[in-house]
C-alpha cells in the first residue's frame, strides 16, 4: 500500500541550489560578502543581537541541566546513532547545536535586513551550520567506534584518503570507489553498435531483444552535462533494455566530451548534430517519423530541435516527445540565485570562453553544495573520520564521470536562465529560425520529481504548459536521478497524476491521484500507441549507408 499522502501539505520546490546555479556558478567572494553583511548587521543592531544571545544562553542553560527542548528531524541521518540521544555528553552537544541553529535563524528572520539579504543570509547560514555540525568532528561516535575497532588504523586511512582527494579530486570527498566499475564491462553493456558519427555525437543502435518490434524508433537524447549510460547501468535498471524488451527499436545519442578547441559549439550546433542523428534513425528504420526522448538538458535540446523543424515545416519527422525532468520554463525561485547578478553571469561566461569549456568538476562541486549533508559531509565522515572507502554505487560512479560544456553552450544556457526565452514566441532563435513552442503540436509525456533539487517539479510542470499538442504530466515521488531510474518492482515507487493541467501547479497537485508503482509501464503504454504497427523483428543493425562503426558503448563515452 502506498504511504498516506497529506494533500493539505503541498510539496515545495527546491529552495537551495539547482541547475541554474550549476550553470551560472557561485563565487566564494559572494558568500564572504554575505558574511560581511551579517557581521555589520550585528553591529548595527546590538540590542537585537543581545536579545538573541541571551535567548541562546537561556536555552544552553536548560541543555546543560539535561533538558532536551529541541527535536531532531527523524530524516536527518547525521544523528541516527543512539549515542547522540542516550549519552549525556552527546545529547547535550547535539541540543546545544540545535539551539544555536534556531537562534541564528531567528536572529536573521527578525533582523532589519532587506528581504533579499535575509534570503541570502539564510542560505549561507545553512552552509555554515551544516559545516559546524558536531557530527563532522572526530568526536562523532561512529568515528570513535571505528577508531577502537580498527586499533587506530582508521585515523591513518582517513588521512590517506584526505591527501588523495586533495591531490586528485579537487579537495572534495570522493563519493564512489573509482575502481569498482568500468564502462563496457559492468556498465553500458547492452549489445549494439555505433551506426553514425559526426564531430559532436555518436549514434548507437541496439540489438533487438524481442520477436516483434514497432515500426517507429525511439531516439534517446541524454543531457550534454553527463554521459548517456545513465540509461544503461545494470540490466535491472537499464531503461534501454526495458524499451528493447518491449518491442521498441532503440537508438541513443552519446555526446562527445568537448575540449577547448570546441569552444564555439552552441545550442544551435547541438541541434544541427541531433537533426543528423534523427535523419539517420529514419533512414535505417525506414520510418517517416521518430519518437524523441530527452532528459534534463537533453529535453531542452529536443524542444529546440522540434521548434526548428516546425519553423522549417518539417515537424512531421517527430511522432512524439518524452521529457524527463526537463526545464523549458527556466524561472526558478532559489536563494542562491540572488548571488547571480549581471557581473556574476558575465564573469562566468568570460571564464568559460577564456578556458574554452566549463569543467564538469566545477559543476559537480556546485551540485554537491546543493545537498552538502548528503554529498559532502556524509563522505567527510565516512572517508576521513572513519577511514573507510566510499561505496561502490553505479549511479554515483556515473554522476562522477564528469563531462565539460563548450563555452558557447555554457553562454547559451546562461542566457536561457537569464531571459527564459521559450516562454515567448520568437524570443529564441535556433539555426537562424525563431522558435514558438506552442506551435510544436507533438504529443508529449512529461516526468518530474517531487524531491528534485536540480529541476524543481513546479518548473517542469510549467514547462509542460508551454508545449502544443496533447500533454501528459506525471510527478514521481523521488528526486532528479531516481525519477529517471524508476523500474517496475520498486515497492517504494509511486507517482501523482491529474489529467487536467491547470495553470497553477499547486491546484494540479491538490486534485492529483497518488498511484502505486513505477511510471515506466504508463509511459510504455503511451509510447507504444505512438510507435506505429508491429512487425517481425529485423535483427540487422545499420544499413548499407550506415555500417556498424564500432561496438557499443562506442568511443566518445570513454573520452575523459
Amino acid at each position: 500500500m502506498p504511504d498516506k499522502i497529506n494533500k493539505s501539505v503541498l510539496p515545495r520546490s527546491a529552495r537551495a541550489m539547482n541547475a541554474q546555479n550549476a550553470i551560472s556558478g557561485l563565487r566564494g567572494r559572494d558568500v564572504i560578502s554575505t558574511f560581511r553583511v551579517l557581521a555589520l548587521q550585528g553591529l548595527k543592531q546590538p540590542v537585537h543581537s543581545a536579545k538573541h544571545l541571551l535567548a541562546f544562553g537561556s536555552q544552553l542553560g536548560r541543555v546543560l541541566v539535561g533538558d532536551t527542548p529541541h527535536k531532531v528531524n527523524p530524516q536527518d541521518s547525521r544523528f541516527s546513532d543512539p549515542t547522540w540521544h542516550h549519552n549525556p555528553f552527546y545529547r547535550r552537544s547535539l541540543q546545544a547545536y540545535l539551539a544555536w541553529q534556531k537562534q541564528l535563524n531567528s536572529w536573521i528572520d527578525e533582523s532589519t535586513l532587506s528581504a533579499d539579504d535575509r534570503t541570502r543570509a539564510r542560505f549561507v547560514s545553512s552552509l555554515l551550520s551544516d559545516a559546524l555540525s558536531p557530527s563532522n568532528s572526530l568526536l562523532n561516535p561512529l568515528a570513535l567506534k571505528e577508531l577502537f575497532n580498527s586499533g587506530g588504523s582508521s585515523v591513518f586511512k582517513g588521512l590517506n584518503h584526505l591527501l588523495d582527494d586533495l591531490l586528485n579530486n579537487g579537495g572534495m570527498p570522493s563519493q564512489v570507489s573509482k575502481h569498482a566499475f568500468e564502462v563496457g564491462r559492468n556498465l553500458a553493456t547492452t549489445p549494439g553498435s555505433v551506426v553514425f558519427r559526426n564531430e559532436m555525437l555518436e549514434l548507437i543502435q541496439y540489438k533487438p531483444m524481442s520477436e516483434k518490434q514497432y515500426a517507429k524508433p525511439l531516439l534517446i537524447v541524454p543531457p550534454q552535462i553527463n554521459k548517456y549510460y545513465i540509461f544503461d547501468l545494470s540490466p535491472e535498471k537499464s531503461f534501454i533494455q526495458y524499451a528493447l524488451k518491449n518491442n521498441l527499436q532503440t537508438f541513443v545519442v552519446s555526446w562527445r566530451n568537448p575540449d577547448p578547441q570546441h569552444r564555439e559549439w552552441g545550442l544551435s550546433s547541438y541541434v544541427q548534430a541531433l537533426e543528423e542523428a534523427l535523419d539517420t534513425c529514419r533512414a535505417i528504420t525506414g520510418s517517416k517519423d521518430v519518437n524523441l526522448l530527452g532528459a534534463c538538458a537533453g529535453g531542452l535540446t529536443i524542444a529546440a530541435l522540434q521548434g526548428h523543424l516546425q519553423a522549417k515545416r518539417q515537424l512531421r519527422k517527430v511522432s512524439s516527445a518524452t521529457y524527463m525532468v526537463s526545464l523549458l520554463d527556466s524561472q526558478i525561485e532559489s536563494p542562491a540565485m540572488l548571488f547571480a547578478d549581471e557581473k556574476t553571469l558575465e564573469a562566468a561566461k568570460r571564464r568559460s570562453y577564456q578556458q574554452g569549456v566549463l569543467d564538469g568538476r566545477d559543476m559537480a562541486k556546485v551540485f554537491a553544495w546543493m545537498r552538502p549533508n548528503d554529498l559532502i559531509w556524509n563522505y567527510w565522515v565516512n572517508n576521513y573520520l572513519m577511514g573507510k572507502l566510499p561505496p561502490a554505487f553505479d549511479i554515483l560512479y556515473w554522476n562522477n564521470d564528469n563531462t565539460r560544456l563548450p563555452a558557447a553552450l555554457h553562454g547559451d544556457l546562461i542566457e536561457f536562465f537569464k531571459y527564459n526565452p521559450l516562454t515567448r514566441a520568437g524570443a529564441l532563435e535556433i539555426c537562424g529560425t525563431p522558435i514558438d513552442m506552442q506551435k510544436v503540436n507533438v504529443d508529449s509525456f512529461n516526468i518530474a520529481g517531487i524531491n528534485d533539487h536540480i529541476t524543481p517539479w513546479d518548473a517542469v510542470y510549467r514547462s509542460t504548459l508551454l508545449l502544443g499538442g496533447n500533454r501528459r504530466f506525471i510527478l514521481s515521488n523521488s528526486g532528479h536521478i531516481q525519477s529517471i531510474l524508476n523500474p517496475p518492482g520498486n515497492p517504494k515507487a509511486n507517482f501523482f497524476e491529474n489529467p487536467k493541467l491547470t495553470s497553477d501547479p499547486r491546484a494540479w497537485y491538490h486534485d492529483a491521484k497518488n498511484q502505486q508503482g513505477s511510471w515506466w509501464p504508463q509511459w510504455l503504454e503511451w509510447i507504444q500507441a505512438r510507435s506505429g504497427t508491429e512487425r517481425e523483428t529485423i535483427m540487422a543493425i545499420g544499413d548499407q549507408n550506415h555500417p556498424q562503426l564500432t561496438d557499443a558503448p562506442g568511443n566518445y563515452v570513454h573520452v575523459r
